[in-house]
Parts: structure tokens; sequence; C-alpha cells
């Protein structure tokens, strides 16, 4: 009876001590790497503008819909650069990195952004970083949902809180990116599909290609998905070419040019606005380029092979797992904007333990890699905001980066993580995603 009760309060001690990591990293965000940030942005004279990402893509909405101005233009351009850094690029020194910021989005993310228009940016930036956070919480049981793993309600409370003290969370509170509403509308499509709502599902991921850097690759893995199986699944392709169709009509309708603009604006971003992937940063070139080859064939055979996959079978989920976390370190953005999509794969990964945890030494020791590696970032949180009890904060000052020093580690030991399990599992009787139901 005794340890029946024990297990009973697993579940919320487990919650409790997400909520204690949730509150001692935001406490360590806002009370060392921030102001950490902020003395160096004022050192470097950069600290004047807004510095939200959101910016181009309001400014671009409301010049074009309220006074039909071209997004894409010089004078948009310059007036976007002077909200976001507090100047136009083209006038300040080299130390802003060349990065001009522009609108380089398809014109129909304006229509995501039309009811915001005519409020003064401030309070939109002040209410989007709410509705971003809330959006990464939201994705998690959306993604437990597409996966077919459903634990008792303090888990799942549990996930949300720890998708919410990650480094993606702090970047889309601070700089509001939207890649977390795209991730959440990936998720919910996802869980659409599981449930058979194809058309839904079908128009999210139509959706979700406001952001096609972060989108692309899961967008055109479930539509080959749908495509293998025709028969069952063509609605959602019809869904997503529907959708999609009409918000193309859309943007034409407001901005006749805009899909060569776009075009151009893409063909130009990288000069000014990509960083190496993360591959090309912790391996160098020769090796970086085998290793992205390498990561892109694996790629497609395990989608390959998961193509008639049922939703929320072993197949499905593993190539879930691997099509949402492989972008994140192919991708050239080193920000951590795209890490929640690493959620996919963490949630198989854990839904999967006990069969990882019979696979042997090698799965077993790269799973734990990768979320040890989470881990250290709440871990050393922790340990400063707690210290700060009793030393002052401008004493550990020094030390703000600490809970940072594994954030490019994250999603390549996810990635590997999931390719080692794959591998190891591959042509075993694995079970259905193994959902966590505590004993009573």
């Amino acid at each position: 009876m005794r340890l029946r009760h024990h297990r009973a309060a697993v579940p919320w001690l487990v919650l409790a001590a997400s909520v204690v990591i949730c509150c001692t990293f935001w406490y360590w965000t806002e009370h060392f790497l921030v102001l950490a940030n902020t003395s160096t942005a004022f050192a470097n004279g950069e600290a004047s503008g807004n510095h939200s990402d959101l910016y181009a893509r309001w400014l671009g909405a409301r010049e074009l819909l309220l006074h039909h101005r071209d997004p894409y233009s010089v004078e948009v351009t310059r007036e976007i650069q002077s909200g976001f850094y507090g100047y136009p690029v083209n006038s300040v020194a080299t130390h802003v990195r060349g990065n001009r910021e522009a609108f380089v989005y398809p014109v129909y993310v304006v229509f995501l952004l039309a009811p915001t228009i005519e409020i003064p940016f401030s309070t939109v930036q002040r209410v989007s970083r709410w509705i971003l956070l809330a959006c990464m919480a939201a994705s998690v049981p959306l993604w437990m949902r597409a996966v077919g793993f459903w634990p008792r309600a303090p888990y799942i409370v549990t996930g949300m809180l720890l998708a919410v003290s990650s480094s993606a969370a702090i970047l889309e509170f601070h700089q509001q990116n939207l890649a977390a509403l795209v991730v959440f509308l990936l998720a919910a499509a996802a869980a659409g599909a599981v449930r058979r709502r194809w058309i839904l599902s079908g128009s999210l991921l139509a959706l979700a290609t406001v952001k096609p850097d972060t989108s692309g690759v899961v967008v055109l893995w479930f539509l080959f998905w749908a495509a293998c199986c025709w028969k069952e699944r063509k609605r959602m392709i019809r869904g997503f070419i529907v959708t999609l169709v009409l918000l193309v009509i859309g943007a034409q309708a407001v901005a006749p040019n805009w899909i060569m603009e776009f075009l151009g604006a893409v063909r130009e971003y990288p000069a000014y606005g990509a960083d190496p992937s993360i591959v090309q940063v912790l391996f160098p070139g020769l090796l970086a380029t085998l290793i992205t080859v390498a990561l892109v064939l694996v790629l497609g055979i395990v989608c390959w092979r998961g193509r008639d996959a049922q939703a929320a079978s072993p197949r499905f989920n593993w190539a879930l797992a691997l099509v949402a976390s492989a972008p994140v370190v192919l991708l050239p953005r080193l920000a951590p904007y795209n890490q929640s999509l690493l959620v996919p794969a963490l949630i198989v990964l854990a839904a999967q333990h006990r069969s990882i945890w019979q696979s042997g030494i090698i799965a077993r020791s790269v799973a734990g890699a990768a979320f040890a590696s989470q881990i250290w970032q709440w871990a050393a949180a922790m340990f400063l905001s707690l210290c700060s009890l009793v030393i002052s904060t401008s004493r550990l000052q020094d030390r703000a980066g600490v809970p940072n020093y594994t954030v490019l580690s994250v999603a390549p030991l996810t990635v590997l993580a999931v390719l080692v399990s794959i591998f190891t599992l591959r042509g075993k009787k694995l079970p259905g995603v193994e959902t966590v139901r505590p004993s009573r």
C-alpha cells in the first residue's frame, strides 16, 4: 500500500520539479542573460532599436495593407532597419554584421498580422511574446497526440513547462521570431493527421509555409507520406493545395509582383543574414559536407521506409522525429529559434525509453547525452539563480553564459540519438509508443 502511494506521488513530484526549473530558468534569463546581453549591446551601440524579428513582418503588413507600399522596397527596408536597430544599417558601423533586416517572407504572412496593423508595435510586441510562449506550450500535447504518447496530466503539464524553459523560448519571448507559431501549426497538423482530419491537417500545413525555412522539410514529408497512400490520405493534399492557392491568390491581389520579389529577397538573404549550420560549426569543411550529405541520404531512406506507415506507428514516429529534428542541424541558422522542432524527437525518445535501454549501451549513452545536454541548461540556470540568493548578481555576471554552453550540442545529439535508435531498433519487434501511465 505504501509503495502504491509513493508511485502515485511521483507525477506530482515531477510536476513540482518542473515548476522549480521553469521559475529558476526564467529568473536566470531576466537577471543574468538579459542584463549581460544588454550591457554588450550598449557597449556596441546597438541598444536603441526594438530588436524584434516580428517588426519586419508587422511593418511590411502595415505598409502594404494600409498604405499600399511594396514591403520588399528599399524604402520599407530602410524603415524596418530604423525600427529594428534604431537606424538604417547602411549608415552604421560594421559591428551590425551587415544584417540589413528586410521583409524576406511570403506576402501572405500579412494576413496573419492584419488584425494588429493599427495597434502600436510596442503593444503588439508585448502581447505576441506571450502568445508565442503559449504556442510552444500547446505544441507539446499536440506532438504527444501525433505520436500516440498520452501520459497522465501532470506529465503533460511538465512537458509544457519544460518546453517554455528552453533557449528557443527565450528567443521567442525577446525577439518574436514566429518559429513557435509555425511549429504549433505543424504539431496541430500532425495531430490532425492521426485523428484523420485530413483537410484540416493539410490546411494547417499550408499555413505553416509562412515561414518555409522552418516548416519546409516537415511539410514536404507529410505531403510525400500522404501521396504514398493516395486513396486514404488524398484529402490532406487537397486541403493543402486549396489553402495554399487561396493564400497565394490573396497575396497576389494585394501585391501583384510579390512572387518574383520574394524569390529575389531569398536569393539575397544568404549574403547578409545566414549563419553556418551547426554541422559546419562543429566539424571542418570537408567533413561537414560529408556529414550533411550522409544525413540527407539517411533522411531520404527513413522517409521512404515510413511512406506507408500508419500515423502514430513506430515507423511513422521515428520518421517524424528525424524529419523534424534534422533541419535544425542543417539549416544555416545558429540562433536556437527552431529548436522547438526537437520536441517530437525528444518525445519519441522518451516514449521508447524502455526499448532504447534494452537495445545496448550505445543507444542508451547517446540518448542520455541528448537529454543531459538540455538538463545542463536547467541545472546551471538553477544553480546561478540559487547562488544569487547569497551572492550579488553583479558578481555572478561573468558566469551568466554558463547554461548556454550546451546550446549547440542539443540538436546534433538529439538527431544522433534518433538515428542510433532507428538503426538499433530496426528489425526488432517494437511495441507502439509506450504510454507512461504510472500505477495509481
